[in-house]
């Protein structure tokens, strides 16, 4: 192993099959309005953590939640997971304001999220 470290897990997103009543469930539980309010996404900030509502599965077709690990440097980390057995789901791509983001499946099929912040970088 590297010894590359995680920051933990800060996000998880839900696929949900209709935003309007998922975001609001999702208010109620959080106690908080959504940060971010958009057809494609529903972004909830909370006691440092970051819940996601993505309609119908988003472009990567998302079946179950995803926990993205928070990582300085998305492609040391992809390429350590890799070489332990993990296989890459989806690239590290940039999903705006410098969010990289990345997702790997381990032996069993899991699905593992990878984030990165460009400004950690």
């Amino acid at each position: 192993m590297t010894g590359s470290s995680t920051q933990g897990i800060k996000t998880v997103l839900h696929p949900v099959s209709d935003l309007a009543k998922a975001k609001e469930v999702y208010a109620a539980l959080l106690g908080v309005a959504p940060q971010t309010d958009e057809s494609y996404y529903v972004g909830f900030e909370a006691e440092g953590q970051h819940i996601g509502l993505v309609p119908g599965g988003g472009p990567q077709g998302m079946t179950s939640p995803v926990a993205y690990w928070h990582v300085p440097d998305i492609e040391a980390k992809l390429a350590e997971v890799t070489a332990a057995g993990a296989a890459v789901n989806e690239p590290a791509h940039d999903v705006g304001g410098g969010r990289l983001v990345a997702t790997v499946t381990d032996p069993d099929g899991n699905v593992l999220g990878l984030l990165q912040d460009r400004l950690q970088a």
